[in-house]
């Protein structure tokens, strides 16, 4: 009889430890990041504002993306859904660096038992495989509570130094700090499109997550709490996931990208800001130039 319970509960641990290994979960996610208004921009007065209206119509479709997530207990990874280009939409090699700068592009892979990520990125024609630790976030337990797709999520928030290559993270500079900027002389002055926005040191971090998915996983670089992240909002940008689905019976292999020039986050940022500068001081005699060329203020 000892023997017949010994080996029973031996099964039902074995059976356990497999259904762990075994669990795994998709969730989708649907990213929306608030679009600056033309009115928040020193704009050139020769845009319409017909104009203006289809640029910030643009913009918006260009700010609003799907992810998937695929995880189990302790990896993942996170991609952006490929959809279909329709005519007159921006060339491949556009939509791949814009991408990189608007929290898409490539393959987020997670581990969090390691504390690690790899993210494999394209810019300016070279691909890059960033690889680095995991961001250690002081997320501060709330008591708060809200039901997303059926399930109970708690609030957690946490405050998060901003990624300098990160163009979400950009925010319109304020009337006063404008001001400052744009020169003191009367007469013509050049401004730079990028002079508009400021890039925060740090910003505030809310998210929620359900007990109810024990995987200590979310979108993005976001980990650490006791359930898996279903929405995380950090001021401009809001990701709320829209679909879980939970063991299904086809597995996903979970595996980081291996191409791409192996980098740290450090290096890769730095090596980004600085064609984005040198790139800037190029179009700075550029009037009214794309992409950050200066536009011509009369005044």
């Amino acid at each position: 009889m000892k023997k017949a319970i010994y080996y029973m509960s031996l099964m039902l641990v074995i059976t356990q430890m497999q259904a762990q290994k075994d669990f795994q979960g998709m969730a989708v996610y649907e990213s929306k990041t608030q679009a600056p208004k033309m009115g928040e921009i020193r704009a050139n007065r020769e845009i319409t504002p017909e104009m203006q209206k289809n640029m910030e119509e643009r913009m918006k479709k260009m700010l609003e993306k799907t992810f998937v997530l695929n995880f189990d207990k302790s990896t993942s990874i996170y991609k952006e859904e490929e959809k279909l280009e329709t005519p007159g939409q921006q060339g491949g090699a556009m939509r791949v660096m814009v991408n990189s700068f608007m929290g898409g592009g490539g393959t987020f892979y997670k581990d969090v038992k390691a504390k690690t990520y790899t993210v494999d990125k394209e810019f300016m024609g070279k691909e890059f495989l960033v690889i680095d630790s995991l961001p250690k976030l002081n997320w501060k337990m709330e008591s708060e509570t809200k039901q997303i797709g059926g399930y109970t999520c708690y609030k957690a928030t946490a405050v998060k130094e901003a990624s300098k290559t990160d163009f979400r993270n950009l925010r319109p500079k304020n009337k006063e700090e404008k001001k400052d900027d744009s020169g003191k002389a009367s007469g013509e002055t050049k401004t730079n499109f990028a002079d508009n926005f400021e890039m925060p040191k740090e910003i505030i971090i809310t998210a929620w997550y359900s007990p109810e998915i024990p995987v200590n996983q979310g979108p993005e670089n976001y980990w650490g709490l006791p359930g898996l992240i279903l929405e995380v909002n950090d001021g401009r940008t809001t990701i709320l996931c829209s679909k879980i689905v939970l063991n299904a019976k086809d597995k996903i292999e979970i595996k980081p990208s291996k191409k791409g020039k192996v980098i740290s986050q450090k290096d890769y940022d730095e090596t980004v800001i600085k064609k984005m500068e040198e790139l800037r001081e190029m179009n700075r005699g550029r009037e009214g130039g794309p992409g950050g060329g200066p536009v011509l203020i009369r005044r």
